[in-house]
């Protein structure tokens, strides 16, 4: 018996105390990893990352008075400075108020159009044979490596020839095709992991393509369709870039428009606080409503 023992130590096999002994302590790590004292510190981290946003909601619900004279946090120890004038005094903006709506107009339609025609080009990668199919696909995914910034002139000088530059259809379409090649290539790779027999049966029974498209595919597609309009209506409603070139001063969105008005108001804070805390407080709302299904679609098809 111990000449065996000995055999196996030379042979190169551990004993099983050492064993026990290293997975003891793998397990100690991971139990710290996992433990109280990481999500404390995690804790923490998160809220020191909520401090600019705190601190742009409270002074936005300061006078310009008292912002002239000390920091946001002395609201802690005198809540009476606490007020919604500013937010009145946005409302009485018509500059503010008028981006804001042109933002929506921008926003909502650049969403839809982008998840439907992404959604039915996705389907058609996925499920459908027609000439050139994989080339086409890869066409489209190589559209996702074009900068924005390489397409600006050459857009801009073709929106100039058909009389959309300047106009929220401009940047709606061009919004609209920047984000359908992410589009196309998410829910494509989505669809295709429906299980073909449920779309054979779906076929036997009669259904054709467009009815097969709406009443099997889309309620599947729920988790994944969500997580591209919550992306999508996140780009488009933060962008600056694309706002400032393609708009003029009837059409620019709230982030244009805030950007103007440090330019030529610097010191109006009573406008500028507010207009940006509701600029940044819709898409937090927006990524909050959605947040299980955002997380459902991110993490499809990891598990099968």
């Amino acid at each position: 018996m111990s000449a065996d023992a000995g055999s196996v130590t030379k042979a190169g096999v551990r004993p099983a105390g050492s064993v026990r002994a290293e997975r003891s302590l793998g397990s100690r790590l991971a139990g710290w990893v996992s433990g109280g004292a990481v999500r404390v510190f995690l804790i923490v981290v998160g809220l020191f990352w909520l401090v600019p946003t705190v601190g742009l909601l409270l002074a936005s619900l300061r006078s310009p008075e008292d912002m002239a004279v000390d920091g946001w946090w002395t609201v802690f120890t005198e809540p009476s400075e606490l007020t919604f004038g500013a937010y009145r005094t946005l409302l009485e903006n018509d500059d503010i108020t008028a981006s804001l709506l042109n933002t929506v107009y921008i926003t909502v339609p650049a969403t839809v159009l982008v998840v439907v025609i992404g959604a039915l080009a996705g389907y058609a990668f996925a499920w459908m044979d027609f000439p050139g199919r994989d080339w086409w696909f890869l066409a489209v995914v190589g559209l996702l490596v074009v900068p924005v910034q390489v397409a600006l002139i050459p857009i801009a000088e073709l929106f100039g020839k058909l009389g959309l530059f300047g106009s929220l259809t401009g940047v709606v379409v061009f919004h609209v095709g920047f984000g359908l090649p992410f589009a196309v290539f998410l829910l494509r790779n989505f669809f295709a992991e429906i299980p073909k027999e449920l779309l054979e049966a779906a076929r036997l029974d009669g259904a054709g393509e467009l009815r097969l498209f709406v009443r099997v595919v889309m309620p599947l597609a729920g988790p994944a369709v969500a997580a591209l309009g919550i992306f999508q209506f996140l780009w488009v409603w933060n962008d600056m870039l694309v706002a400032l070139i393609f708009t003029d001063s009837g059409s620019q969105p709230i982030t244009v428009a805030l950007q103007t008005q440090v330019r030529q108001f610097g010191n109006n804070i009573d406008v500028l606080a507010p207009g940006a805390f509701i600029s940044m407080v819709v898409p937090l709302v927006v990524f909050f409503a959605f947040q299980r299904q955002f997380v459902s679609g991110v993490m499809a098809g990891a598990v099968k």
